[in-house]
């Protein structure tokens, strides 16, 4: 594949940014949860009226990955919008989504590339993120980025309370 634009989300993105966030997460996830769980979750946490408030959040970021269309985007928090660390010193990583048809062609490093280097830019020397302990694949891939594991929390999908790992990475302090 060839290489990516990165593109900032806006708030006048919010109805593609939806479509995708819907689109990414129903391939990651519909086959191991139920109907109603994966409803109620896309309803509250991906529905426009959601996603517009999370793009008005000022330390929140959202970027699209863009070929010849949007394939795929990444959302970062710091400071007080990271779901819990709330580390001043931090990037969090809150999703990192790709359409399924472009797995396994490196959309998912050059996100991973490009927060990594937003981190080094505002000179943060630690990425976190969670992951749900059955999502194999994006452990096997934080694993391979340098990341590993510190914690876990709960994460609800609709009425299903699941566990996430936390993971993080320290960068070095010269960017190197």
């Amino acid at each position: 594949m060839a290489k990516i634009q990165f593109h900032r989300a806006r708030l006048n993105d919010v109805e593609d940014l939806q479509r995708i966030s819907t689109q990414t997460f129903l391939d990651a996830f519909a086959a191991s949860n139920s109907v109603e769980n994966m409803a109620q979750y896309i309803e509250e946490s991906l529905s426009e009226a959601r996603l517009s408030e999370e793009l008005n959040e000022k330390n929140s970021e959202f970027y699209f990955a863009q070929s010849d269309n949007i394939i795929g985007y990444i959302k970062i928090n710091f400071n007080g919008a990271q779901t819990e660390q709330h580390d001043s010193d931090a990037l969090e990583i809150e999703r990192i989504y790709v359409l399924q048809e472009y797995y396994g062609q490196g959309v998912g490093q050059q996100l991973m590339d490009f927060a990594k280097s937003i981190a080094i830019g505002r000179g943060i020397e630690r990425i976190w993120l969670g992951v749900w302990e059955e999502n194999e694949r994006a452990l096997r891939f934080y694993t391979k980025n340098g990341f590993t594991a510190f914690g876990r929390h709960i994460f609800k999908l609709g009425n299903d309370e699941q566990w996430d790992v936390m993971m993080e990475l320290r960068l070095p302090k010269d960017g190197h």
